[in-house]
């Protein structure tokens, strides 16, 4: 499946956030959503990517933006990882079952490795897609350049 691109509609989903709750992308219509998709919970490069929202949430407000940290870990897995990071306000997605159907969706399903991308996706608050970035596994994602995506789009 191709990359998901500028301007076409985000597709909705379901998936189960950290506590068990099921998050629509849908319920975020008036809003804009930045997906934030990680490799793997428990990995330190991924675990400085979702502490960046946590810690960002209050930026993020200003601007209408929720972000949303997605992978393919379980759900009481990312509950465990969400815990053990501090992470309390931020949703942590777990697109496991059917596994990485989600990211699949959004052509960013590594079929070889069995994980996401990592990757960013902005969303406007129509559901259509402002912004994407894929970085190479090891890289951390800037939230500098995503602020400054962000604040580039009216």
């Amino acid at each position: 499946m191709n990359q998901i691109t500028v301007g076409e509609y985000a597709p909705d989903f379901i998936l189960k956030d950290n506590r068990g709750n099921e998050i629509r992308l849908s319920d975020y219509k008036g809003k804009k959503v930045l997906l934030s998709w990680h490799p793997l919970a428990w990995t330190r490069i991924c675990a400085e990517q979702m502490k960046s929202l946590e810690a960002n949430l209050d930026e993020f407000d200003k601007y209408n933006v929720v972000p949303l940290g997605l992978s393919i870990d379980s759900y009481p897995c990312k509950n465990a990882w969400a815990k053990e990071l501090g992470i309390a306000r931020v949703k942590l997605l777990a697109d496991f079952w059917p596994h990485g159907d989600i990211a699949l969706s959004y052509g960013l399903f590594r079929e070889e490795e069995g994980f996401s991308e990592r990757a960013n996706v902005l969303i406007d608050e129509a559901g259509k897609v402002l912004w994407v970035k894929v970085y190479p596994i090891p890289e951390l994602p800037d939230i500098t350049e995503v602020f400054n995506q962000i604040k580039a789009i009216k």
